[in-house]
């Protein structure tokens, strides 16, 4: 099976914005594990602006673009030496993608990035990918990782594609403000019914919410991609989604006939 696999900022990092050291080092296993089962992995990281701010000490998520821009550039170094060692310890070889908003819909720069990562499949590596913050504008910006995870699950023609996150799934309301929400196990559908039960952005440090994980949703949808939304508190969770338990909400996935 080919996988990937989406981990946001608040699964990466600590609310200071520093590395939650337990939790990427299990991660890191499992992944590992994984691929040793004959799985294929692409790994879509957040994390780099967050990382940054902890690493330059700053005491919030920055707003102005340079700034962002900075923390990314040294959060993204302190991504990858951890990846690279943590996945290392196992024997897999790590190799990191950074992308654009023009790397995915100029017609030529993605045939180069679809070749790449076939290849790099090809020869057992394992790519970790992320939206290239250090030099994206509003102009060729992708955004999210949701999405570019789903536009990445599209283009390797993925199995399955699993977004793990803060939150158990998609609920009826806000678990966090309404003890009534109840969990969705299955989405067959996005409706409108179902878009509505979006809220606003997540955590302090991403840039992700509900409103994202949708989008990516349909677009897996619409490429015959099964996306399952888990939290990443638990990463040994993906065992039991890869065995097809009923772990988060998972969105069914059909090809336009």
């Amino acid at each position: 099976m080919r996988i990937v696999v989406k981990v946001g900022t608040s699964t990466l990092a600590h609310r200071t914005g520093h590395m939650n050291i337990r939790r990427v080092e299990a991660l890191c296993k499992v992944l590992s594990d994984v691929k040793n089962a004959g799985h294929e992995v692409i790994l879509v990281s957040s994390g780099a602006i967050g990382m940054g701010v902890g690493k330059l000490s700053l005491s919030k998520r920055p707003e102005d673009i340079p700034t962002k821009q900075a923390a990314a550039a040294v959060g993204q170094c302190e991504l990858m030496y951890t990846y690279d060692r943590l996945f290392s310890e196992y024997n897999h070889t790590v190799a990191q993608l950074l992308v654009t908003g023009s790397d995915v819909e100029d017609e030529g720069r993605r045939a180069h990035f679809h070749n790449t990562l076939y290849r790099l499949l090809e020869l057992g590596a394992l790519p970790v990918i992320n939206e290239n913050d250090t030099i994206a504008t509003d102009e060729i910006v992708i955004g999210d990782n949701d999405t570019l995870s789903a536009i990445v699950a599209a283009t390797v023609n993925a199995e399955l594609l699993v977004l793990l996150t803060d939150i158990d799934g998609l609920y009826t309301a806000d678990p966090r403000r309404d003890p009534e929400a109840r969990k969705l196990d299955v989405v067959e559908a996005i409706t409108p019914e179902i878009e509505a039960l979006a809220g606003g952005n997540g955590s302090s440090l991403g840039t992700g919410g509900m409103v994202t994980k949708l989008r990516a949703a349909r677009i897996a949808a619409e490429a015959g991609i099964d996306m399952v939304i888990a939290n990443g508190a638990e990463p040994k969770l993906l065992y039991d989604i890869l065995d097809g338990k009923p772990v988060g909400t998972r969105f069914i996935g059909r090809k336009a006939q």
